[in-house]
């Protein structure tokens, strides 16, 4: 059940019309996935993650992303991997439930009815988590969906 509150979708950085990363996120992580160049060796490209910034690139040459994140990130478990000519990005949230707009801080922001949207579906993911054995993907809200990270007094911690 937990599986249909899952991202449906990414969703696109595009910069100058030219796509930069697709991305998602579910209650603990934010994942980012860049396409590679193609006849680069898989060993030159590195990724260095750290609390609050992300490098991108390959080694010798200008980071091709080198950003801060919107929030904070456990570097602890966060990391990344190469396949099939993508990078995937996985950030750890710091703060499990947040509703990041963008893993990029002050680009490429979701318009409002999209991040109202991953809101809601993040909500649903975390009553999901909380109740297992109710399916709660065909769930809806009235109104303005509250904020999954502090409803409720929090994510309780597993």
């Amino acid at each position: 059940m937990a599986e249909k509150l899952a991202p449906e979708k990414s969703h696109s950085y595009i910069q100058n019309g030219q796509k930069v990363f697709d991305w998602d996120q579910t209650l603990e992580e934010v994942n980012m996935y860049i396409e590679l160049p193609p006849n680069v060796p898989k060993k030159l490209f590195h990724c260095k993650i750290d609390s609050k910034h992300v490098e991108v690139g390959i080694k010798g040459n200008t980071p091709y992303l080198n950003h801060d994140l919107a929030f904070p990130v456990k570097t602890d478990c966060s990391f990344w991997t190469l396949e099939d000519n993508i990078m995937h990005i996985t950030l750890h949230k710091r703060d499990k439930g947040q509703t990041w707009s963008s893993p990029i801080m002050g680009q490429a922001q979701l318009d409002p009815y999209a991040a109202d949207l991953e809101q809601r579906r993040l909500m649903l993911q975390r009553f999901q988590e909380e109740n297992p054995g109710f399916d709660f993907s065909q769930a809806q809200f009235t109104g303005n969906c509250p904020d999954p990270k502090t409803f409720m007094g929090g994510i309780r911690s597993g």
